[in-house]
């Protein structure tokens, strides 16, 4: 498994969609299809941008009653997406559900990874917002492990906390990061950031850029930054 950059294709329409991803008439970068899109354009959306050749990161963060999650993922299964989510804080039993429904006959499946903690959440507003006393290092890691304990490939997390997520379940657990910016970059709403090569040297297998890419002046060039300062 090697590290890679995916591209949060937060837009409201396929016609937006499919305007950005034109301009990657090379390499066909793995894309995030988030809650945004999906509302707005529906399963046909994850089938075009398929078809074009994309790998898919599905993030709609599924947080619901075990059987409701496991018949959620089963549809979301034929949709040939390369990886989906769902929140961590929806107990062990729901994520085991889950991965019932998202195994297809065959016994093939997405890549299935919990989110712990979003990226705009910090202390303050853990212990404010949720009565979640504990310090925010400590819930990741207990999400995470939970995580693993029902059979997911990874998490989705802070770059800050890729390193202890590999200590606490293993190398071979994936950590997918967003709040990834560049250096000389605005950190908009996340509070938890890092640099793509800060986030390689932590020991982050995929990082998730949205606006850093999608709002350049040139998308391919800060893509290609992005790969270079992460992968290569």
């Amino acid at each position: 498994m090697g590290k890679d950059v995916i591209i949060a294709c937060d837009f409201d329409s396929a016609e937006k969609t499919f305007a950005f991803l034109d301009q990657f008439t090379g390499k066909k970068p793995f894309v995030k299809i988030g809650m945004e899109l999906y509302y707005a354009e529906g399963p046909s959306i994850v089938r075009e941008i398929k078809k074009r050749g994309h790998k898919i990161f599905l993030d709609l963060k599924l947080h619901d009653i075990p059987n409701t999650v496991k018949k959620s993922m089963a549809v979301l299964s034929r949709l040939d997406v390369d990886m989906t989510n769902l929140h961590a804080a929806g107990t062990v039993r729901m994520m085991e559900a889950a991965i019932e429904g998202l195994t297809r006959p065959d016994g093939t499946r997405p890549l299935l990874i919990a989110v712990t903690q979003l990226t705009s959440t910090d202390q303050e507003s853990m212990e404010k917002d949720l009565l979640i006393e504990k310090p925010i290092a400590d819930v990741v890691m207990h999400y995470a492990h939970n995580a693993k304990v029902a059979g997911l490939d990874g998490v989705v997390c802070s770059p800050l906390e890729a390193g202890k997520v590999h200590q606490t379940c293993g190398e071979q657990f994936l950590t997918v990061t967003p709040g990834v910016r560049f250096a000389d970059g605005d950190i908009g709403d996340q509070k938890r950031v890092m640099t793509p090569a800060e986030a390689k040297k932590i020991g982050s297998d995929y990082i998730v850029v949205g606006r850093p890419i999608t709002a350049a002046a040139d998308p391919v060039a800060a893509y290609e930054r992005c790969v270079a300062e992460f992968v290569d």
